[in-house]
């Protein structure tokens, strides 16, 4: 039988989290499954603890695509990185919400030992997030750099005095042109993180759909927008823009926008594959995190 590889993902700055991931690597050896971490995350925990030294190291002993599952141990950001480690396999990502409720995590570290029983037995359930494609464009149309964004991809601009020109397009066909602070498009996942606060609209997970907001825009034609999942939305720097851009994705990875440059979003075909152990309904996630007020509530649990 093919070893087991399965990439343990974790901040070496907490010691609960340093604990946590002593934990899920012992479990995993004791149930014959092989541990793998991240290498900036080996050289971290190697450093704060010596018993990480012989857990095998991603891009090194273990390749990418000999991935099963990777367990996250942190909040969402941690679980946003973990996501770009397996991007080019099929591996899932499961959450461990080490303190901060999130969205994306799938259980409290209270359960983790119920919960590695039930990775080594695969005892979960797959679920596919919709994803962006990102492609930056020149003046000539060349594209100069590609990425993905499970959240969000933001162009914003690059200098706090200066606002940038944009031209906005939806499939081809040119929308409206205006002065702001920047753009966000965003998956229903990241709905509720950049796109939130920028006055988006929270999508349901199982609503296919893209979100585009201004940020601050000079415009009466400048609200929130939710466009089909396929759909190619595109943000030109206007040539005249006295202001520099800079693009971000999920707020990890960044490129810079020269006037001219050309922002291409559109769904990718490769979705974001997250590990569920407890499907729980978005309504409760959203209560959880935003901790609504709902006392007083005399429905039944079902549709009415």
């Amino acid at each position: 039988m093919n070893e087991r590889n399965i990439l343990v993902v974790a901040h070496a700055g907490r010691e609960d989290t340093v604990e946590a991931a002593l934990r899920v690597v012992d479990a995993l050896r004791g149930a014959g499954a092989r541990p793998v971490l991240a290498s900036d995350d080996s050289v971290d925990l190697r450093t704060v603890d010596a018993r990480f030294a012989d857990v095998d190291v991603l891009g090194e002993t273990v390749q990418q695509e000999q991935l099963e599952l990777a367990i996250v141990l942190g909040g969402d950001g941690t679980i946003l990185r973990a996501a770009e480690l397996v991007r080019g396999c099929a591996a899932p990502v499961l959450g461990i919400n080490m303190g901060h409720v999130g969205f994306l995590a799938e259980i409290d570290r209270d359960d983790m030992d119920a919960a590695m029983r039930r990775v080594i037995d695969r005892d979960y359930e797959v679920e596919e997030r919709l994803a962006l494609s990102v492609r930056v464009k020149d003046v000539d149309g060349e594209v100069v750099y590609e990425t993905f964004a499970l959240n969000e991809a933001t162009v914003e601009k690059a200098s706090r005095e200066r606002m940038i020109e944009v031209v906005l397009e939806i499939d081809g066909r040119p929308l409206s042109s205006f002065g702001c602070d920047g753009m966000v498009v965003s998956t229903p996942t990241g709905s509720t993180a950049y796109n939130f606060s920028a006055g988006g609209p929270v999508i349901w997970p199982s609503v296919e759909a893209i979100a585009v907001v201004p940020l601050s825009a000079h415009a009466l034609f400048a609200k929130p927008l939710v466009v089909s999942p396929d759909a190619a939305v595109a943000i030109e720097m206007l040539e005249g823009t006295s202001g520099a851009g800079i693009l971000w994705c999920d707020g990890r990875r960044s490129h810079d926008l020269p006037p001219g440059a050309r922002v291409v979003v559109r769904r990718s075909s490769r979705p974001v594959r997250l590990a569920r152990l407890h499907p729980t309904a978005f309504t409760e996630r959203l209560v959880r995190k935003f901790q609504l007020p709902v006392a007083g509530w005399r429905g039944q649990g079902g549709a009415s």
